[in-house]
């Protein structure tokens, strides 16, 4: 049977990067049954309540839904389970420590298949405000509208 290769994606928290300024990212591996993998291969999963934390210095995802396998019988797994992370324990150490500071969270910010496995990014991020979030909006508009205007005078329409 041939490995698959490169990354394939299944689900990204966009609303994580608008929500909260990242600080750090790192890889995990998951540790997932059957039928959650098999959910995860047709592409179904939410990331959007899911955070992760650290106890008793291992690592766990939760609140992450991967919903029930459609052709699942009594195997099949609960949606919204507890999920281990697989870090290095220098990296567990490290993030134990970024998140005893205080403001700082574990966000998961994707989910995908990495060479057949899956695997999840994570983020040490602070909650922003609400007008960072404007800040950033606005910020975000007057670059498009210097672009616009950029390309506009290169064409020679102004």
């Amino acid at each position: 049977m041939v490995r698959e290769q490169g990354r394939k994606f299944v689900a990204q928290n966009k609303k994580a990067r608008h929500d909260y300024l990242i600080e750090d990212t790192w890889e995990a591996g998951l540790v997932l049954t059957g039928t959650e993998v098999k959910s995860l291969r047709a592409g179904r999963a939410s990331l959007v309540d899911g955070f992760a934390e650290v106890d008793d210095h291992e690592m766990w995802l939760l609140g992450v839904h991967i919903p029930e396998y459609t052709q699942g019988t009594w195997t099949n797994h609960a949606a919204r389970r507890k999920r281990k992370l697989l870090l290095h324990r220098s990296e567990i150490s490290k993030i134990e420590r970024k998140v005893g500071d205080k403001g700082y969270t574990l966000v998961p910010l994707s989910l995908y298949f990495k060479d057949g496995r899956a695997k999840v990014e994570i983020a040490l991020a602070r909650g922003k405000k609400t007008y960072d979030k404007r800040h950033a909006l606005a910020e975000r508009q007057a670059n498009r509208e210097k672009e616009q205007a950029i390309g506009r005078r290169l064409k020679g329409m102004e």
